[in-house]
């Protein structure tokens, strides 16, 4: 039995189609972003006032340009630079205006404009200490910064803002390959992977160009198969021995080839590892697997250095210190629970009908693992790789108390030998080593950064 629906009651007014009716935002509510940003301003009035306060009669550092009346003229700038972004979010608002014949409100256009400043100066801000530090590896003074100019007419090299240019040079770099030697055939596997590199890229701006085919993915597969064999090679076969130099910058790009070494190596393990736990903790039922999982959850909330002083130990009483083997399996025991939490969500997307087609036909447990849910997990298993990788690369506090000799150093540690001498620090080989040493994160970052991003799709089927 159903009731025949009921006419609105007098006095009410009956709701549009959707039961949503629009209601403008009050005045309290139209007022309180901008009292937001007049309390920031006062606030920073006020700060800047008390911040001068403290600073007057205090000496002046040499290391410091003093601009007479600099406050006045940065409030006149930021005037000015309100001024344009006034008169050009006016003209926004008309030419918007006269465009789509619908009203556009100023406010709206003034706050695009202002976010975008906004964005604007938190890049330039980001980005400013890297190319900094870009310039400081090239310039062969042995300095991270640089002192005002105050000959200069340009304010910002006579405030030290910008690093002076005409002394620039490769004497930083060319410290680094001191006293290497590289059997041919290793030249000749270089000179192939630069190939394999130039042909990936050639293509990719092929594909970027709109001429994607089945021919072109199949020759980027091989390219890829290629440069990552090459790389692969380069890796596994450079000796301590071809680095000759005395001194420890020298060793620089052996320290890279360690750091690649245990970080593939890593990568590797913890796909072996996280994709058979996360399987069997998806698709098992066992007794303990509720408690296990909530363990893994656990111990996530807790930084590495914690145990840092049990792993240490351990390494000591299995003889693993100094040693690449004990690196790996320290790094390697960290990656489970975040790489098994992963995997197990992805295989949990899958539909078990696969596996149960597969099973009907005489498939095992573990071949319907290998030849059905591993074949679907190429995206994913990329992921679990790559973020192992970028992950172990970039970790230097392990790396520093189980390492102790200097063929065994990674990157980070031999960056910290480089502001560790006993006279000076060396800050010009620090930058040229840290420029080159983040060259192969960028790449592989860039190269399968689709995998950062749809690695946990990929292989998906809905059922």
């Amino acid at each position: 039995m159903t009731t025949a629906p009921q006419p609105p009651r007098s006095g009410t007014q009956a709701l549009p189609p959707g039961g949503y009716v629009h209601r403008e935002p009050g005045p309290l509510r139209r007022a309180l972003p901008w009292l937001g940003l007049a309390a920031l301003a006062v606030g920073f009035v006020v700060l800047g006032y008390f911040l001068v306060q403290s600073m007057q009669g205090r000496q002046r550092s040499f290391s410091i340009y003093y601009v007479e009346q600099g406050w006045l003229r940065f409030l006149l700038f930021l005037l000015a630079a309100s001024g344009v972004l006034a008169l050009t979010s006016l003209i926004g608002q008309r030419l918007g205006q006269a465009r789509t014949g619908r009203k556009i409100s100023y406010a709206a256009v003034l706050g695009d404009q202002l976010t975008h400043l906004f964005l604007i100066l938190v890049v330039l801000v980001a980005v400013y200490p890297l190319v900094y530090v870009l310039i400081a590896a090239f310039d062969p003074r042995n300095s991270l910064f640089a002192f005002p100019d105050f000959e200069n007419p340009n304010i910002l090299y006579r405030s030290g803002l910008l690093p002076n240019l005409d002394v620039l040079s490769l004497e930083n770099f060319t410290r680094l390959f001191a006293g290497l030697t590289v059997p041919g055939w290793q030249v000749a596997l270089a000179a192939l992977g630069g190939a394999a590199l130039a042909a990936l890229l050639l293509l990719a701006l092929v594909a970027r160009l709109g001429r994607e085919s089945a021919g072109l993915a199949r020759a980027r597969g091989w390219a890829m198969g290629l440069l990552i064999a090459a790389v692969a090679l380069l890796v596994a076969f450079v000796v301590p021995a071809q680095f000759t130099g005395a001194d420890n910058e020298s060793k620089f790009l052996l320290s890279v080839r360690n750091t690649m070494l245990v970080s593939g190596l890593t990568g590797l393990l913890a796909i072996l590892l996280s994709t058979t736990a996360g399987y069997a903790m998806a698709r098992l039922r066992f007794s303990g697997r509720f408690q296990m999982l909530l363990f893994f959850i656990f111990i996530q909330m807790f930084p590495v250095f914690l145990a840092l002083v049990a792993v240490y130990t351990l390494m000591v009483l299995l003889g693993l210190t100094n040693t690449f083997t004990g690196l790996i399996l320290a790094y390697s025991g960290g990656a489970i629970a975040f790489n098994t939490w992963i995997f197990k969500g992805y295989v949990e997307s899958l539909p078990e009908s696969l596996e149960e087609a597969a099973m009907v036909d005489g498939a095992t447990r573990w071949q319907t693992f290998l030849r059905v849910v591993l074949p679907l997990s190429g995206g994913m298993l990329a992921f679990i790789f790559l973020n192992q990788f970028i992950g172990t690369y970039a970790e230097f506090i392990l790396a520093n108390v189980l390492l102790t000799g200097v063929e065994k150093w990674t990157v980070g540690v031999m960056l910290l030998s480089f502001t560790q001498g006993q006279f000076s620090t060396k800050w010009g080989v620090f930058a040229a080593a840290a420029t080159l040493g983040a060259l192969p994160i960028i790449a592989l970052f860039y190269g399968f950064q689709r995998y950062f991003v749809g690695g946990t799709l990929a292989g998906g089927v809905k059922e």
